[in-house]
């Protein structure tokens, strides 16, 4: 299918530019004229919400390969390019999607969309180079196991969204990696890695006419179109998992199903999680460690995915605090909740405050501002400018709030999901005994 050239501009941000290219690739740029980096990043819309379940973990395995040789260099060579431009150059996958990044002076700019060329349209995905990266991804795995706080939020995700593909951990499981051969990857590659479902956004000190012809010039050669894959809602299952192992402390991460990433209440949802757990002055912080000193470290944060989101309260304390840390927590959310602890116009104002001023904070920073760009792309096919996203979140109110208490945090309150990482303490805890507590029996 061929695509026309089209551009388009925001009405009211005029360093913003976007141009979809004749096989589809789409082209983001935001110039930020002050400064002498450059940030650009490939979003490819595939990751493990892309895989089948017996080949969990091959998104990621592609994301390693794909640096790891072409018919025109090698993994040395591409090791040395990527030092000679003294920036960063790497990939990362996510749940929704996978990522290949460049921070880069402005003057590198034509070596990294090279390389990049290269990788997407070259690259030879060999048996060694499969093997060596599988290994090294069952090293990264074992210390995933070996980090609790890492490891409670893989089990909390996998048990509240047991049977989909957000349920799984991004890295796969053992059994699937040791399975997965070159003819899968290939595969995979093929099949997802389109010019209709990859962004190109480039934040920094770039010019967009010349950026865009540069890209064409680099991956006109990439074709070919996915077919839409249909979103699938996940179950959220609340209840508790408990995995006993040699820690110092209990670790614990409590999920309360949210909506997705693009819900319209998304803004009011990251103003609760900043009450609840947005820093030392939230609700959680106060009472757990200023009046009680149960915990060094507690928080609140909105994950947020394409298909679904997840409130998530997460921290550590002693074997023996473990339960009365997660009854305090339980009970704050609910008095929240309920309106017995409703929130006050001053928590409000220093939430939403506290947010607005890590927005703009973050919008100094060439890595940030681009992968706003690309996400923003993913999520909602276009580009929300500053003044926008401001707005939103000034515009969250005690009515606001108080209409998500009711139809949201009440109700989904009663499907929470715990997972807790500890010590063997069978006097101060159980599987039981906690799941009671959760479901209010305690």
């Amino acid at each position: 299918m061929s695509h026309a050239l089209a551009e388009a501009r925001a009405p009211d941000t005029a360093s913003y530019r976007k141009t979809t290219l004749e096989n589809g690739l789409r082209v983001v740029t935001e110039t930020m004229p002050n400064v002498r980096s450059l940030a650009m990043g490939f979003l490819i819309d595939a990751g493990p919400c892309s895989e089948p379940s017996h080949q969990s973990g091959l998104a990621h395995l592609t994301e390693h390969l794909l640096f790891q040789g072409t018919s025109n260099r090698n993994a040395q060579q591409i090791a040395r390019l990527m030092d000679l431009t003294g920036g960063q150059i790497g990939g990362f996958t996510t749940r929704d999607y996978t990522c290949y990044f460049a921070l880069v002076l402005d003057e590198h700019r034509t070596y990294a969309l090279d390389l990049f060329g290269d990788l997407f349209l070259n690259s030879t995905f060999s048996e060694k180079s499969l093997q060596r990266e599988k290994e090294a991804i069952l090293r990264e795995m074992d210390a995933g196991r070996d980090a609790p706080d890492r490891r409670v939020h893989d089990l909390l995700k996998a048990h509240a969204w047991s049977g989909h593909p957000l349920g799984r951990t991004i890295a796969g499981s053992r059994e699937s990696i040791e399975r997965l051969s070159r003819e899968d990857v290939i595969y995979f590659f093929h099949e997802h890695y389109t010019p209709d479902r990859m962004i190109l956004a480039a934040a920094g000190q770039v010019e967009h006419q010349d950026f865009a012809a540069q890209a064409r010039d680099a991956f006109w050669r990439l074709l070919g179109e996915r077919e839409e894959i249909p979103a699938t809602r996940p179950v959220f299952h609340g209840g508790i998992v408990l995995e006993e192992t040699a820690v110092a402390q209990a670790y614990f991460a409590l999920g309360i199903p949210a909506p997705a990433y693009g819900h319209a209440d998304r803004f009011g949802i990251h103003v609760i999680a900043n009450v609840l757990g947005g820093g030392m002055s939230s609700r959680l912080f106060r009472r757990l460690r200023e009046e009680r000193g149960l915990v060094y470290h507690v928080a609140a944060e909105y994950h947020a995915y394409r298909d679904a989101g997840m409130l998530v309260v997460e921290g550590s304390t002693a074997a023996d605090e473990l339960q009365e840390v997660l009854k305090i927590i339980l009970t704050e959310i609910q008095q929240l909740s309920s309106g017995v602890a409703a929130l006050d116009d001053e928590e409000i104002w220093k939430a939403t405050l506290q947010i607005r001023r890590q927005h703009l904070l973050d919008a100094e920073n060439t890595n940030i501002r681009m992968s706003r760009l690309a996400t923003q792309e993913l999520y909602f096919g276009r580009h929300f400018p500053a003044n926008e996203v401001l707005a939103n979140i000034e515009a969250i109110d005690g009515p606001v709030l108080n209409r998500l208490m009711r139809e949201w945090l009440a109700p989904a309150l009663k499907q929470t999901a715990v997972a807790v990482v500890a010590p063997e303490a069978k006097n101060h805890y159980s599987t039981a005994g906690l799941a009671n507590l959760v479901a209010g029996r305690n």
